[in-house]
């Protein structure tokens, strides 16, 4: 098993930081090259730079009440990059990275997440 992830390349997991705005303060951002790679994708969809989608995450973060001092950004991205790719691959978000991500419905998208999986224990007891 452990050699389908320690073969992987290791430019995708040699972290890298990126100076971005974030309402006109620069601050410095360290994710892995493979997160950075995702946030481009995610960002071509709609036609946005790195930092345009970086910035619009924060602030769609901090309109919805959910950012506060105990709020890791970094991680706040990394997790937004693989909630993404499993999207992707359960075929609530199109492979084709032609079709924008701001015409999707995101209520169906998210309507048949998977349980987490406190979810599942609470159901399984049930």
């Amino acid at each position: 098993m452990c050699q389908i992830f320690i073969n992987a390349d290791p430019q995708l997991y040699a972290s890298r930081s990126r100076s971005i705005r974030l309402h006109g303060v620069a601050t410095s951002l360290r994710l892995e090259n493979l997160f950075w790679q995702v946030l481009e994708e995610i960002g071509q969809r709609d036609a946005l730079s790195v930092p345009q989608l970086v910035g619009r995450l924060y602030d769609e973060l901090v309109h919805s009440g959910r950012l506060d001092e105990s709020t890791n950004f970094s991680s706040f991205l990394r997790v937004s990059c693989l909630r993404y790719l499993q999207l992707q691959l359960s075929g609530r978000i199109p492979a084709d990275t032609a079709i924008p991500l701001r015409e999707l419905d995101p209520v169906w998208v998210l309507a048949t997440r998977r349980p987490t999986h406190n979810q599942e224990r609470t159901e399984s007891l049930a």
